[in-house]
């Protein structure tokens, strides 16, 4: 499979988000061609601070040894905010596929600055999936991202 399938677990967990009321960005990490898990940003649906798509990946799938992490690639719909590209560097995680960053920018160059390849395959789905959350509820949006 090629970076587009697997971002389309990231995607189909992003979609669920969606369906629950959430912010809709997935994520999925994969080793050796392997999905190991995904999930999505469940900051509405259970209240929390730091459950992101690419944060509730990494809880949904448990502790993994370092050289696990270090053979992954993170899929995820949305450019990683600083919080998600933080935990990408903790665990040594060397490659990041987005979908886009159009919508929102978020720490590309930080985590390019650590080694990390990051590649954006400007998915038009995931900009649609943004765009139109970003518009229903500009709100929550800015509660995400830590803004007024």
């Amino acid at each position: 499979m090629d970076d587009q399938g697997f971002l389309e677990y990231a995607i189909a967990a992003a979609r669920q988000g969606a369906s629950e009321g959430g912010v809709p960005i997935g994520g999925a990490l994969v080793v050796d061609g392997k999905v190991l898990g995904t999930g999505y940003n469940k900051r509405v649906q259970q209240g929390s601070a730091i459950r992101h798509g690419e944060t509730d990946c990494l809880e949904n799938i448990g502790r993994l040894p370092a050289s696990v992490y270090a053979k992954a690639t993170m899929y995820t719909t949305l450019s990683p905010c600083h919080m998600c590209s933080g935990a990408i560097l903790l665990y040594g995680i060397p490659r990041v596929v987005l979908g886009e960053n159009e919508t929102f920018m978020g720490a590309e160059d930080l985590l390019r600055s650590h080694g990390v390849e990051v590649i954006n395959l400007n998915s038009q789905e995931c900009k649609d999936l943004m765009s139109k959350f970003i518009a229903e509820k500009p709100d929550v949006w800015n509660e995400d991202i830590g803004e007024e």
